[in-house]
């Protein structure tokens, strides 16, 4: 049976508005408490984690969106984005000025700001990295289905709106290595809309198609938690995942820019099953690392302290 690790979304809601009654501890003591609960080890990776989400080693001088940390207490839609982030700037003094573009953010910003997302490639600082609207990205899974057990095909279910989605599905919807299906009754290709299916019903398939959309592919996190595989082509967009360090045939079945060569890819690992599996060992290792809540909170509050230490 398939366990879905995911947050309950009313006790989220809940936890995001009620964060506002409560007085909190100054970021200078919660983090001096993170620091005290991990180790050497641990925090030389907190250290490089928190200079990769937030670029910014120098002051810079901005014209502000004129928003504080207490005006993430008025939240707009999406709120998810506000309450991930007010779960750490709520140790910072409420009237620091804080800028933010929240939603599918897929562009280098104009200045720097809080951010879910940025390009991989070019000049990508002033889209300072939250682990944002975490709780629909960051799922895992329990997934006590085998790699040899699982059909040989690759499925993939997903909004059809992007080109760069139509065209794949132009490409490989027919095709029998693919159990391919369109979940927006609107735009896309009638012809393609199939019916959504449950995670658990992904995972009975050795290949899981993860295109990324209007930014990440959401899928991409709980795929590397299971016995299956993750197929994509190049990685373009990053998140709090880091996106940008994945390699490609190590930790996911990289396909080429062009989709040409899926075939191809997909019948090599079926007849090569143990390299396969050494995708899944090392995406499991790596989707690991982002499990300890300690650390996690810890960079958090790090990026959010170089942030205002930084952006005047």
């Amino acid at each position: 049976m398939t366990r879905i690790k995911k947050q309950n979304k009313l006790s989220f809601y809940i936890k995001g508005f009620a964060r506002g009654l409560f007085p909190v501890k100054s970021y200078e003591e919660k983090i001096d408490n993170l620091y005290k609960s991990i180790s050497k080890e641990q925090l030389a990776d907190v250290e490089r984690r928190v200079d990769y989400y937030n670029k910014i080693n120098t002051e810079v001088k901005v014209n502000h969106n004129g928003t504080t940390v207490q005006d993430l207490l008025k939240p707009k839609t999406p709120k998810a984005y506000y309450f991930d982030t007010y779960e750490y700037a709520r140790y910072f003094p409420k009237d620091l000025k804080i800028d933010y573009a929240f939603g599918d953010v897929n562009t280098i910003l104009g200045f720097p700001m809080i951010t879910k997302s940025r390009p991989i490639y070019g000049g990508n600082e002033n889209n300072i990295l939250l682990n944002l609207d975490k709780a629909r990205h960051f799922v895992s899974v329990q997934d006590n289905l085998n790699f040899d057990d699982k059909k040989n095909e690759m499925i993939g279910r997903a909004a059809v709106h992007q080109e760069h989605r139509k065209r794949f599905y132009e490409k490989y919807f027919n095709n029998p290595i693919c159990d391919l299906g369109q979940v927006n009754k609107e735009g896309g290709n009638p012809e393609w809309i199939k019916p959504k299916i449950s995670i658990g019903e992904h995972l009975k398939s050795k290949f899981i198609l993860s295109l990324e959309g209007n930014d990440v592919a959401t899928n991409l996190k709980w795929i590397m938690s299971s016995n299956s595989v993750a197929v994509s082509p190049p990685l373009k967009m990053e998140t709090w995942y880091m996106e940008g360090t994945l390699k490609p045939n190590e930790h996911f079945i990289c396909i080429d820019e062009n989709y040409e060569n899926l075939e191809e890819k997909l019948q090599y690992y079926i007849d090569h099953p143990n390299e396969a599996k050494e995708i899944i060992r090392n995406a499991k290792e790596y989707r690991a690392r982002f499990n300890n809540k300690n650390v996690e909170n810890l960079i958090s509050l790090l990026v959010l302290k170089k942030y205002f230490e930084y952006i005047r």
